[in-house]
């Protein structure tokens, strides 16, 4: 379960931003994931409720934001969302797209004391 080493990585940058901005503690991270991210999100909070303690995130809340695909067309040019697996332009039907978000995960907030 990567989810686990995804939580120790995320913690070890909330040690590094409340250091690098003199706070005791995180109170609320945000973090955006793509659902083609490869990211449970409900494993991802189990992980970081779980290893959290005793950390400078303890009692912090945890936000997840999951962002859905949003795919470019090469043929006529539309941005589209899609929420399935029907990787075509909803505009043209055509396969040439781009993925344009929905792939990463990324910490976007801290909030610190």
């Amino acid at each position: 379960m990567h989810e686990y080493s995804i939580v120790q990585s995320l913690l070890d940058m909330c040690e590094d931003q409340a250091k690098q901005n003199d706070a005791e503690k995180i109170t609320k991270l945000v973090v955006k994931i793509g659902k083609l991210s490869g990211v449970e999100p409900h494993l991802l909070q189990t992980a970081f409720e779980t290893f959290k303690e005793k950390t400078v995130c303890d009692g912090a809340e945890f936000v997840m934001n999951v962002q859905d695909v949003v795919i470019k067309c090469r043929s006529c040019d539309a941005e589209s969302v899609i929420t399935d697996n029907n990787f075509r332009c909803p505009k043209c039907e055509s396969t040439d797209i781009t993925i344009i978000d929905g792939e990463e995960m990324f910490l976007m907030s801290l909030e610190m004391e």
